[in-house]
């Protein structure tokens, strides 16, 4: 079981992404596995791959072995759905990080502290661990002791795999947490109730959705993800045809006599202590939570409320949008298919389509709320590690 324990409410930076390619001919991807140009693309599979959530019983409760979770009815509260299932409502609030008297959604989940009674049959058990010709051979034997004609069977246990149960990040969103385990958005949104807007909250428990038996979630092949190689480590060289028998010796003459050369100039003076970088950090000040690929897409970097928030890099702004919260984030395009993201800004100093200088100011830092810039490197929609970008002088 993994439990993860963010910026305000989920800021979804990869919708805002989303936009930039609003002009595509395409369909658009809203479980962002349909990638550019000619690369491999999962959504199918993705969205036909996962089981449908288990039927709560009547009070609401889905028990699996490890853990019990409880589905709203439409009208509840969380104080309304503690009474229905026998639990503290303070404690029920507490650990799923909401209050007592905040409405919940039908079909949303609730993750349970502690567990509650049993529903009738007992909890969820994994395939192979309920004998059900036992169960049947049992019910028959007290039939026949008790000599009666017919007797009313014990419900059976249901069969299924417990899922993963995920505790939200902050900074995470239902999309990268959707990438992060390959399940469609659509399929994390039905298991869990979430709204039309896909919004998680920080704290919040996501069950994942069970891949059904014999599908295969994983977007690539093995044997090509160890191929890939991180953004600027360049590409293995392949074995050349002559590696293994040499080629014959050629005797060859100059067609024209050598072309004098001179010495490349000294650039070492110049040249950046980090391999690659040349953007420049959009403020100055404490980094407090690095990038974690799958996690954090980006960096976070303390500054001042008020602070100007300026260009990484030349670029063009190509997005400029609102997380759930109405928060502004601004999208800049640069040469090599590479963005930048400004999120948890206010303020703004730039337009949608402005291009913009290297240190040109975009924003602000917001002067309420977290002190601080979410700041993401792109390539493409692959999010990579903005420090490899960045010049640190």
């Amino acid at each position: 079981m993994i439990e993860m324990p963010s910026f305000p409410r989920s800021m979804p930076i990869l919708t805002t992404l989303m936009l930039t390619l609003a002009a595509c001919e395409q369909p658009l991807d809203m479980d962002m596995r349909g990638l550019f140009g000619n690369a491999p693309s999962t959504a199918d599979a993705a969205r036909n791959a996962t089981t449908n959530r288990p039927a709560p019983d009547a009070r609401g409760i889905i028990s699996y072995p490890g853990y019990q979770v409880a589905v709203a009815e439409r009208g509840d509260t969380l104080a309304t759905l503690a009474r229905r299932i026998g639990a503290d409502p303070q404690e029920l609030a507490r650990f799923n990080g909401i209050q007592t008297g905040d409405p919940l959604r039908q079909g949303e989940v609730i993750a349970l502290p502690g567990r509650v009674a049993e529903p009738t049959g007992g909890p969820i058990q994994p395939p192979g661990g309920v004998d059900i010709t036992t169960l049947a051979d049992g019910a028959i034997r007290r039939a026949d002791e008790q000599q009666v004609q017919t007797t009313t069977l014990a419900p059976a246990a249901q069969v299924g795999v417990e899922p993963v149960r995920h505790k939200v990040e902050r900074g995470e969103t239902a999309f990268s947490i959707a990438r992060l385990y390959d399940v469609s958005i659509r399929s994390l949104a039905d298991w869990n109730g979430l709204g039309a807007d896909f919004a998680v909250r920080e704290g919040q428990y996501l069950l994942i959705p069970v891949a059904m038996p014999g599908e295969n979630t994983d977007p690539f092949d093995a044997t090509e993800i160890a191929a890939v190689t991180a953004p600027g480590a360049g590409s293995p060289t392949p074995t050349p045809p002559s590696a293994s028998k040499p080629l014959p010796p050629e005797d060859t003459t100059p067609a024209a006599a050598p072309v004098e050369t001179t010495a490349a100039p000294d650039l070492s003076a110049s040249e950046t202590t980090r391999t690659g970088a040349r953007m420049a950090f959009p403020v100055t000040g404490d980094i407090i939570r690095d990038y974690a690929k799958g996690r954090n897409d980006g960096i976070d970097i303390a500054a001042a409320p008020g602070t100007a928030v300026n260009a990484a890099d030349d670029g063009v702004v190509a997005a400029i949008t609102e997380d759930t919260n109405g928060i502004p984030i601004i999208v800049v395009k640069h040469s090599g298919n590479i963005l930048t993201v400004y999120s948890n800004v206010g303020g703004l100093a730039v337009a949608k389509g402005d291009n913009v200088r290297r240190g040109q100011k975009l924003a602000e830092i917001r002067r309420e709320g977290t002190a601080a810039l979410h700041f993401e490197v792109r390539d493409g929609f692959d999010s990579v590690d903005p420090m490899t970008y960045l010049n640190p002088s």
